[in-house]
């Protein structure tokens, strides 16, 4: 090996090193957390957080192992870590409860940590995201429909299915962005005081390029999720095959967050474990949070993309399909703000808001968004004139 060669190596080996101390300290420092939650609750709570701060301990090791292959010394432990402490305490000032949001935000910002880390093993990965998962189920007490396929609540209360096709949040965005670039682009038009044929061509071409753009997007969009979680259970299901003991002990503890006692929890783990079927759907929708059989339709939601936008699209484009000038103007105006102010209200309304502080919300910002345009058109139609 030339001079070279040595040198990339040996900073190669400095930036791994580098990076396999910091990665022992943050699972040591999670570890340490852990069981200083324990020490603040008792029951299944404490029994999960000392089963989390094991799993730490495991993580710990691997990159204490990979440092030891490269001949570094490995550091001694050196705590629980500011951020720790200030959260243990907060659990033995008030509750485990007041931290536990804290906690679960910050793990399931770490839940793909490991996933194309390719000096972490396959169970690392899937370690990290039950962890989320576990301290999810731990503060909603087991009531997690996401993980669930939303089937928990769903099966009791319709109104409240999740739509993973996409195509509810696809004609929600779609209805929006039309209603208000349509309308910002035929106000745009119409204030640089073009002809009302101008203007109606402009809004055509804006609906048309708006919704196949819209339908394009949402199609690539949902594709690319599909793939994702179909690449996450396949991930999975490799898993299962090569390390089942691991799995069965994921199920296990995520069940104990769930409120079954350690027995109960284990029986229930090795028996779903026992069909390998029964064994991936039942991680896909507890420990990935996804429903297999429902991982979204691209067709379904850029057809409902296009739809929507042309529907909101529409609106300011109709008057000018049947009339002309001060007059078309101020029809499409009216008809903008009453249908921004009606698609605010329906938004309040299907997330439990008021409907008119949605309504009104939204007649503001499409309305303001509109207004701008239509004054930069007026003053580039009086500029080229």
């Amino acid at each position: 090996m030339n001079t070279d060669d040595t040198g990339t190596a040996n900073r190669d080996a400095r930036r791994s090193a580098a990076r396999f101390r910091e990665m022992l300290a943050s699972e040591r420092r999670s570890a340490a957390l852990y069981r200083g939650l324990a020490a603040s609750t008792d029951g299944e709570r404490r029994e999960v957080f000392l089963q989390l701060a094991d799993v730490e301990d495991r993580h710990a090791a691997h990159w204490a192992d990979k440092l030891a292959e490269l001949g570094e010394p490995v550091p001694t432990p050196g705590g629980v870590g500011l951020r720790g402490r200030v959260l243990t305490w907060l659990a033995k000032r008030f509750s485990i409860d007041a931290v536990l949001p804290l906690m679960e935000r910050a793990e399931h910002a770490d839940a793909g940590l490991y996933d194309n880390d390719p000096d972490a093993t396959a169970d690392m990965a899937s370690g990290e995201r039950s962890h989320a998962l576990a301290l999810t189920r731990m503060r909603t007490g087991g009531r997690d429909d996401e993980a669930e396929g939303g089937r928990g609540i769903a099966r009791r209360e319709p109104w409240h299915r999740s739509d993973r096709s996409g195509s509810l949040r696809a004609a929600v965005f779609g209805v929006n962005d039309g209603l208000v670039s349509n309308t910002s682009l035929v106000m745009g038009f119409a204030g640089s005081g073009a002809a009302s044929p101008i203007v109606l061509f402009a809004g055509l071409a804006g609906l048309l390029a708006g919704a196949f753009s819209m339908a394009a997007g949402e199609y690539i969009s949902m594709s690319s999720q599909r793939e994702s979680y179909q690449h996450e259970i396949e991930l999975e299901a490799e898993e299962l095959r090569d390390d089942p003991q691991a799995e069965t002990e994921e199920l296990a503890l995520i069940y104990r967050a769930k409120g079954l006692d350690a027995e109960q929890a284990e029986r229930v783990a090795t028996t779903i474990m026992k069909d390998k079927d029964a064994a991936l759907d039942t991680m896909a929708r507890e420990e990935l949070g996804l429903d297999p059989d429902e991982l979204g339709s691209p067709w379904s939601a850029a057809f409902s993309s296009l739809i929507a936008f042309a529907l909101g699209a529409v609106v300011v484009v109709l008057p000018y399909a049947f009339g002309s000038g001060t007059a078309a103007l101020i029809t499409a105006i009216v008809l903008a703000a009453l249908a921004l102010f009606g698609v605010g209200a329906a938004l309040g309304l299907i997330n439990g808001r008021s409907a008119l502080r949605g309504g009104a919300r939204q007649l503001i910002v499409g309305g303001a968004a509109a207004l701008i345009v239509f004054g930069i058109g007026h003053l580039i139609g009086h500029a080229v004139s």
